[in-house]
């Protein structure tokens, strides 16, 4: 099987790709490559590349192929609230370009990368489900994977089959690695400086999910039988999955002994969500079967900064956070792409 993955250069692409070659798909990478150079470690670049930004794609661009997994987007709320008709412009319209240019081109799977940003503010009494639940998307980040959720599930068909997966906020090593999430984030806090800084007063609920899980989670949607995911959403997360970000903390304390974990108060988020994943697990058992939680996902990170000398100029550089690095001088050469940034 051929499968087409895009923002396949990001945190979560360069983690799918590996695993996916290993699975003994054949898999053709498109990525701008704004994060090409963010790598931390060897990167597995054994597949046929295509480099384009996202908005250009064309019918041509996906000849032959079978499945489409797309990762492709500005990938977290402060860069999607940088420019928001950016956001929009990149992480709604051209999917839904991108999922009809597959249709055209006779693509039978097209698996989406959505995210559990669109619950935004709710009532944390009760765990939230994929329909049932009211979405209430705070961010344009998430507001733009609402509006392609709901426009990409008008072209599911017979001959087209739609999934959308909802990770929970994703932790874990990959060789390009973000420390732009919030357990990323308090790892190398503790693993660097030995302290972290909660700058809410620690209550908000976050969900979070490995990203080799992840990784699992969009592969079922290429495996599993269509019957059993066309036209569906299904929240990605790990059982007892949801923490509030002071447990997400003394989690990654845990890992880094001695560290101290203090509040600055600074602003208070008003993003808190806890969220069910018994679809997934009920549905998908056989094909999504999650290996990790945060205490290996810490164990993991702390043996990753290990091993490469992780230092406080990498968690504070461009290599590890994204908006930085699209800020950054060598993106020039990409300069007709960012004008609007």
């Amino acid at each position: 099987m051929r499968i087409l993955v895009t923002g396949n250069q990001g945190y979560i692409g360069t983690v799918l790709t590996d695993i996916l070659k290993k699975k003994n798909y054949e898999v053709i990478g498109y990525d701008i490559g704004f994060f090409e150079q963010c790598n931390l470690n060897k990167i597995n670049k054994d597949f046929q590349q295509i480099n384009k930004d996202i908005r250009d794609v064309l019918i041509e661009d996906l000849k032959k192929i079978d499945a489409v997994i797309h990762l492709s987007g500005l990938s977290n709320d402060p860069l999607g609230e940088f420019n928001k008709d950016l956001t929009n412009e990149i992480n709604y319209k051209a999917t839904i370009k991108l999922a009809k240019l597959s249709k055209s081109a006779g693509i039978s799977r097209f698996v989406y990368a959505s995210s559990q940003s669109m619950y935004g503010i709710s009532d944390i009494s009760n765990e939230l489900d994929e329909y049932q639940s009211e979405k209430n998307p705070v961010t344009e980040y998430a507001k733009t994977k609402w509006y392609a959720e709901t426009e990409l599930n008008k072209l599911n068909s017979q001959d087209f089959s739609v999934v959308s997966f909802r990770p929970s906020t994703v932790f874990g090593v990959s060789p390009r690695l973000r420390c732009d999430i919030v357990f990323n984030n308090f790892v190398a806090c503790a693993y660097t400086t030995g302290k972290i800084e909660i700058k809410s007063d620690g209550t908000p609920w976050r969900p979070v999910v490995h990203v080799k899980d992840v990784c699992s989670a969009l592969i079922s949607g290429v495996e599993a039988p269509k019957k059993i995911i066309s036209g569906k959403a299904f929240n990605v997360g790990i059982k007892n999955g949801n923490y509030t970000v002071k447990q997400l903390a003394e989690a990654a304390q845990k890992a880094i002994p001695g560290t101290q974990i203090f509040f600055s108060n600074e602003h208070s988020d008003p993003r808190t969500y806890r969220v069910s994943f018994n679809r997934i697990f009920n549905e998908l058992s056989d094909y999504y079967k999650p290996q990790w939680d945060l205490n290996s996902g810490a164990n993991e990170l702390k043996a990753f900064f290990d091993d490469i000398k992780f230092t406080k100029e990498d968690f504070l550089g461009y290599k590890t956070n994204r908006l930085i690095c699209l800020k950054k001088d060598y993106l020039k050469k990409y300069n007709n792409k960012l004008q609007k940034i």
